[in-house]
């Protein structure tokens, strides 16, 4: 209730800051959506006795602008209602922010999400905010974290310097949730290195920059770790994993070329915490092949390979990894996009598939199908405790 009431006490104020003798523009805008997962195997847990697992979505968006768009506030909720998975139920602000632009500086304030990165597989240098895992299993839906960033723009590159007043712990799926290991994340008993806890103040700063054909990007993180160690722990007879939260400082890069049809991409990471130091890494490229036999249609042909200097002993599902896949894109008044991906795990044999495809409907309407398939035969491996959670989701999204 505490944060719950602090985000309700931000998001008054930013509205009250409005001026009332300005000329302010204001817009509405967000999507509604309902996703229908069917599961193609028999749960691998208890608690998981469903083949199908409904749920709906909303997040609109509120914009405020005045002083001839100098200024502005955004504000995003978001909210999900699933079907089997009371851990996936929950509600959250993506953002609920005020910006100032000036000639060569920008200051954002309050709960934003921040996207660093260039592969397409992993986001290794993607540091700031929180991953919301209950929502998807690839990592890329983040919860919105509290910053004040001012951000310089210089004639060798931008700065970006971040001040994170406070830490969202990671979400994780509950006992009846699919896509999970096989002791349940107790969320309420979180442990932290520091004594501060979630209330750390952790810092980063970001360069970032353009020359010629080349996109660049290096920064340097102090904080709190958004990965947690998970610790088997004893709840009254009962195992449970527990996040635990070390103190880390990272310094990452990232690299992006673009060179006729090619798109390089590279990104590099070392991480130091209290129980480990190490490297870590992914690269590859993307070509694509514009007009396939005359038409508007492209195809991107993809490959990246994942690399961790831990070995087998990484507690991250990408150590020695290999992925290809192929992008679509018709270019129709539809934006009709595909997207398949395979990985392969040269450790532990192992792989996984991905595809991904949506189609725009008149102008407020979006269907996409996805399907993500395992295979996995190694207990040590990460990905075995997701190989029956094999599954197509369509999704239905009404955007206004």
């Amino acid at each position: 209730m505490g944060k719950k009431l602090t985000q309700a006490i931000l998001a008054a104020g930013l509205i009250t800051a409005l001026p009332a003798q300005a000329e302010t523009y204001y817009e509405m805008s967000g999507k509604i959506s309902a996703d229908l997962r069917y599961f193609t195997q028999d749960a691998q847990f208890p608690g998981q006795d469903y083949d199908t697992n409904l749920s709906f979505a909303a997040e609109p968006e509120f914009y405020w602008e005045w002083n001839d768009g100098l200024d502005s506030i955004t504000v995003t909720p978001f909210l999900r209602l699933d079907e089997n998975d009371s851990e996936r139920t929950h509600m959250d602000i993506r953002e609920l922010s005020w910006v100032h632009v000036a000639d060569d500086w920008e200051l954002r304030t309050g709960l934003r999400k921040v996207f660093w990165g260039v592969t397409e597989f992993q986001h290794l240098v993607d540091v700031i905010n929180q991953t919301d895992s209950v929502e998807d299993f690839d990592g890329e839906d983040k919860l919105g974290q509290q910053m004040i960033n001012l951000s310089l723009v210089r004639d060798w590159g931008i700065v970006d310097l971040y001040l994170l007043p406070g830490f969202r712990e990671r979400t994780f799926a509950g006992e009846e949730g699919r896509l999970r290991a096989g002791l349940v994340v107790d969320t309420d008993r979180a442990e932290y290195e520091s004594g501060a806890k979630e209330n750390h103040i952790d810092t980063a700063i970001r360069w970032s920059h353009t020359i010629g054909d080349f996109d660049l990007g290096a920064y340097w993180f102090h904080g709190t770790n958004r990965d947690p160690k998970l610790q088997v722990q004893n709840d009254n007879g009962n195992l449970v994993l527990v996040p635990y939260y070390e103190q880390m400082d990272q310094i990452g890069f990232d690299l992006q070329a673009t060179i006729d049809s090619w798109l390089w991409k590279f990104e590099t990471i070392h991480r130091d915490t209290s129980s480990e130091n190490y490297w870590a890494a992914q690269a590859g490229f993307e070509y694509t092949f514009y007009g396939i036999n005359e038409s508007a249609a492209d195809i991107g042909v993809l490959l990246e390979y994942g690399w961790d200097e831990r070995g087998k002993d990484a507690d991250a599902a990408i150590q020695n990894d290999l992925f290809m896949g192929a992008r679509m894109t018709l270019n129709d008044a539809e934006s009709t996009e595909m997207l398949a991906g395979i990985s392969h795990d040269l450790d532990y044999d192992s792989q996984s598939l991905i595809v991904e495809a949506s189609r725009r409907y008149g102008d407020n309407w979006k269907v996409s199908v996805d399907g993500r398939f395992f295979s996995a035969d190694d207990q040590a491996d990460l990905s075995y405790n997701i190989k029956q959670d094999d599954h197509l989701q369509l999704t239905v999204e009404r955007y206004f």
